[in-house]
């Protein structure tokens, strides 16, 4: 998916792992940061944002993201909670990424109407989410769980699932994780270094982003 010129916010994906290789994981404390940040990640071509629901700021700058970056297509992250999939949907999530899941959440997350990405570490969880028709999970925490070489060997018993590896992943390693026929994008936060952000230097964000976004090629 390239960036969309478009005024009027994008709809909700019909998949979160085809919108572009890498999912920016971003923890936002500064309401204030939120939209220069997402317009440097858009403009380098990484228009889905995963903003985790970990700290006070997290859903306003989810909203901000949505109001004002129309080519963004902004997403909650660490949801716990089916309350936090309604607050998230509120506030203009147009994808939801949990790190893991139970029953209740699941349905919620079904519910929303949008995409989801349950997280994932085992076999069994992969084999439960694919009796319950989820195909599209994610994969946490990727580099402690067993890495590319876990992921491979999912591929021949479980060809159905397909992955967005998340943590401890950064620019040396994706490439390993694209290369996998069950991997559709990966998850990281590289290209948002505590350095940048603390500069509110952007145009280093949106330089980063691009070599994120170039992983694929």
């Amino acid at each position: 998916m390239g960036v969309v010129t478009s005024d009027a916010p994008s709809p909700a994906p019909p998949s979160v792992l085809g919108l572009a290789p890498v999912l920016p994981v971003v923890v936002l404390h500064d309401v204030a940061d939120a939209v220069p940040l997402a317009r440097a990640l858009v403009a380098g071509g990484l228009p889905a944002i995963e903003v985790v629901l970990r700290t006070p700021a997290a859903l306003d700058a989810l909203r901000a993201i949505a109001d004002e970056v129309p080519e963004a297509v902004p997403g909650a992250g660490t949801v716990l909670s089916p309350e936090q999939v309604e607050a998230a949907r509120a506030a203009g999530a147009r994808f939801l990424v949990s790190p893991g899941f139970s029953p209740r959440l699941l349905g919620a997350m079904r519910d929303s109407g949008v995409p989801f990405l349950p997280g994932v570490s085992t076999a069994s969880e992969v084999v439960t989410l694919l009796e319950e028709g989820v195909t599209e999970m994610k994969f946490f925490p990727a580099e402690a769980a067993g890495g590319t070489a876990y992921l491979a060997s999912l591929a021949a018993p479980l060809p159905q699932a397909r992955f967005c590896p998340t943590g401890g992943i950064g620019p040396a390693s994706a490439p390993d994780y694209l290369a996998l026929p069950n991997v559709g994008c990966v998850g990281g936060s590289w290209m948002l270094p505590a350095e940048a952000r603390a500069a509110k230097d952007w145009d280093r964000v949106r330089r980063l982003a691009c070599r994120a976004a170039a992983l694929a090629a």
